[in-house]
């Protein structure tokens, strides 16, 4: 038979109480009372098992930037919070004064002389 210490127990009890309570103070839980459990983006609900796909994204990309009215906060799933992320990625990358010095955009355009090749088959 196993003996359980009763104040081991009650130990471990009050240490996960006290941590949810933290947890409840956190933005994702903030958040998830606030808003409804939709992803600005693509409108896909989420309740039950699939709300940990729901995340809460930064609006000024600023994760210590958490006013309590929710202001800075947008509920987005994984795949649409991927992608905001990999936009400003890709903004930030592209505003880069080393790739615009080097020249690197297209300057090749297949359908400049669509018109001729249009008369020509016609």
């Amino acid at each position: 038979m196993v003996k359980i210490d009763k104040e081991k127990l009650d130990k471990v009890i009050a240490d996960a109480r006290r941590e949810m309570d933290e947890r409840a103070k956190g933005y994702r839980e903030q958040a998830l009372k606030m808003y409804p459990h939709i992803c600005g983006r693509c409108s896909r609900e989420f309740s039950g098992k699939n709300l940990s796909e729901l995340t809460v994204h930064h609006r000024d990309h600023d994760h210590d930037n958490n006013p309590s009215d929710g202001s800075n906060w947008e509920l987005l799933c994984l795949y649409c919070h991927d992608n905001e992320h990999q936009r400003q990625l890709e903004a930030h990358m592209g505003n880069n004064s080393i790739s615009k010095s080097k020249g690197n955009s297209a300057k090749h355009n297949p359908f400049a002389d669509l018109k001729s090749m249009m008369k020509d088959k016609g």
